[in-house]
């Protein structure tokens, strides 16, 4: 099969979330600017939920630039991606509203931990397909940026019942490992040019 209308689908799905994170904000009550600092905890919320979901659309892009075929495993290993990033919108919104408390940290970890799990099935699906030698194998490698991001998440997951504000620091420090863009990509475009 081609990716096109799983990469069609993924596209549409991560637009409706990220209109579903904007939707749930709400004007401050006042008609002073200074009243938006009483929404920081939610505006904080929401910004750090955008960039992760744009972080895993922009990698998602990336990768399947050098994928030319995909299966059913790769199908359901998108949907089980997508499945977790759906959860984003309920975790932000707890996490807005009560604040960096064990609870909602602990969700929000969790929902980041889901991602990051079934983003690396769907590498490990694709990777499937491919022969050793293949770009895809190429690019991904060791995957140390992976890997990395897994441990910093069952961490912020352990910490998020000590000091959550720990927790915070780890998921923040995990986007900023992604931020830009996994360069493996596309250097291999590169060399294929």
């Amino acid at each position: 099969m081609k990716p096109e209308r799983m990469n069609a689908f993924t596209d549409g799905v991560i637009a409706i979330l990220i209109t579903i994170l904007v939707l749930e904000l709400r004007p401050p009550a006042g008609h002073q600017l200074s009243d938006i600092l009483d929404e920081k905890s939610k505006l904080l919320a929401y910004l750090l939920s955008f960039v992760f979901v744009a972080i895993y659309w922009v990698n998602h892009h990336h990768l399947m630039q050098i994928v030319h075929r995909i299966d059913g495993r790769t199908l359901w290993a998108n949907i089980h991606l997508l499945f977790w990033l759906s959860l984003t919108p309920i975790a932000t919104a707890w996490l807005g509203d009560a604040g960096v408390k064990s609870g909602p940290v602990a969700a929000y970890v969790i929902v980041l931990l889901g991602c990051a799990v079934s983003y690396t099935l769907l590498t490990l699906s694709l990777l499937a397909l491919y022969e050793s030698e293949s770009h895809l194998a190429q690019a991904i490698g060791s995957d140390r940026k992976g890997k990395l991001s897994l441990a910093f998440y069952l961490a912020a997951l352990a910490f998020a019942f000590v000091v959550p504000w720990v927790s915070v620091a780890l998921f923040v420090a995990v986007a900023l490992i992604w931020f830009v863009p996994d360069r493996r990509v596309e250097r291999v475009l590169v060399d294929d040019r």
